[in-house]
């Protein structure tokens, strides 16, 4: 019987959940076999520590690489009723993530110096080029921009032209630990930026669901809509007035449901 994790990712959705599943794994430290729907990330997830990594395109093709009995962590929204009763009569057990679910890995509470004022990181995926048709959301700002990994080289050059510096996309841990304000769109990186002792502004995608928003009003996380230059600049007026709550990481809790639950 073997264990499999699959999460949802691509150059449409980010990596979000990939960067949640990493956290998980290493906090696991069991046979488990990553299962991602995007080829690209599977063969970059040796370099997150995980060493099985599997592309397999879509959900629905778990049932070419898995076999009847089998275990399987699921962390997607692509998956309806029907698939998921499917699943658990395919799975000698199931686990499914809910897609609010906070995990932080504990490098990120690591409290450093906050050498960068803002950053920026709009997300690993921007198929549209939102961000280049919003500069002026951040342009005033000259904050510091944080590559996403399904970026295009071409747009990277272009981005790189407006913006004063830039990290890139093996240089996240840097930049979530060393910004004193993180603007962005992805739930991911805000929840690790305020564990990281930072003052994340959270922006909502069009693109995007509202997964997270009532935690983050849990937390006193600002939550910016349709690139609210005028609300931004308040926000970023009065942000040391915010009384920010404190990240509860579910990562151990959900470790331990997850090593009761299955058989590792």
């Amino acid at each position: 019987m073997k264990t499999y994790y699959y999460v949802h990712t691509g150059h449409r959705i980010g990596l979000d959940r990939f960067r949640r599943a990493v956290t998980v794994l290493g906090s696991l430290n069991a046979d488990i076999t990553l299962l991602c729907s995007d080829f690209r990330i599977a063969q970059e997830a040796r370099n997150f520590g995980i060493d099985k990594a599997v592309g397999i395109d879509v959900v629905r093709n778990i049932a070419n690489i898995a076999h009847k009995g089998d275990q399987l962590i699921l962390d997607s929204a692509e998956v309806n009723p029907i698939m998921l009763e499917d699943m658990k009569q395919f799975f000698s057990n199931l686990i499914v993530i809910e897609n609010d679910t906070i995990v932080v890995a504990d490098k990120y509470f690591e409290q450093k110096a906050k050498t960068v004022k803002i950053s920026y990181f709009f997300g690993d995926d921007d198929y549209e080029k939102d961000l280049m048709k919003n500069f002026n959301f951040v342009e005033k700002l000259n904050p510091h921009l944080q590559l996403g990994y399904y970026y295009f080289l071409d747009y990277e050059d272009e981005l790189k032209e407006k913006f004063v510096s830039s990290y890139e996309f093996d240089e996240y841990d840097d930049m979530i630990m060393e910004s004193e304000i993180l603007i962005s769109a992805s739930p991911q990186a805000v929840v690790e930026s305020l564990a990281a002792g930072g003052k994340p502004i959270y922006i909502q995608r069009a693109d995007y669901p509202e997964d997270f928003n009532k935690k983050f009003e849990e937390l006193n996380i600002p939550i910016i809509h349709n690139f609210d230059q005028n609300l931004l600049q308040e926000t970023l007026n009065h942000i040391n007035e915010i009384k920010y709550g404190k990240i509860p990481s579910d990562c151990n809790k959900f470790v331990s449901f997850i090593k009761e639950n299955l058989i590792l």
